[in-house]
């Protein structure tokens, strides 16, 4: 995976409306995105920097169970979601790499299609890749 392009950092709030004013009042900007994902649970807002994306999640409900247990309960900084251009391709790279994909993964994402990776125990850092689909560019 040359040139190594981080897609956004997912952040886990308890009221997205709230966060989605913290935001504003600091980026003085609306929401590039925003995705309703009531299969999951999710309700999602991405604040787009010139660098790197910031994606706000929230758990919507009962349909959450999954969510949570790929990203857990935890409020704040959750993930690092770094872009791909071939999906089955990164998956087999971070195989090869000693990286575990979820169960439940690849699928449809808030941007395109994602892969979740079980945390790593090294870093603590919980992976996901994104090959983002023309609509979610």
């Amino acid at each position: 995976m040359s040139g190594l392009r981080i897609d956004h950092l997912g952040i886990i709030v308890a009221d997205l409306e709230k966060a989605i004013e913290r935001f504003r009042a600091l980026t003085k900007s609306e929401p590039a995105y925003t995705k309703d994902m009531p299969d999951v649970g999710l309700r999602i807002a991405t604040f787009e920097a010139e660098n790197i994306a910031i994606e706000l999640v929230e758990y919507s409900g009962p349909e959450s169970t999954f969510a949570k247990e790929v990203m857990g309960d935890e409020t704040g900084i959750n993930h690092i979601s770094i872009d791909v251009e071939n999906l089955g391709s990164a998956i087999d790279e971070f195989n090869e790499a000693g990286f575990e994909l979820m169960d439940g993964f690849p699928r449809a994402g808030a941007h395109g299609q994602v892969a979740f990776f079980r945390r790593d125990s090294d870093t603590g850092i919980l992976f996901e890749i994104c090959e983002r689909t023309p609509e979610s560019a």
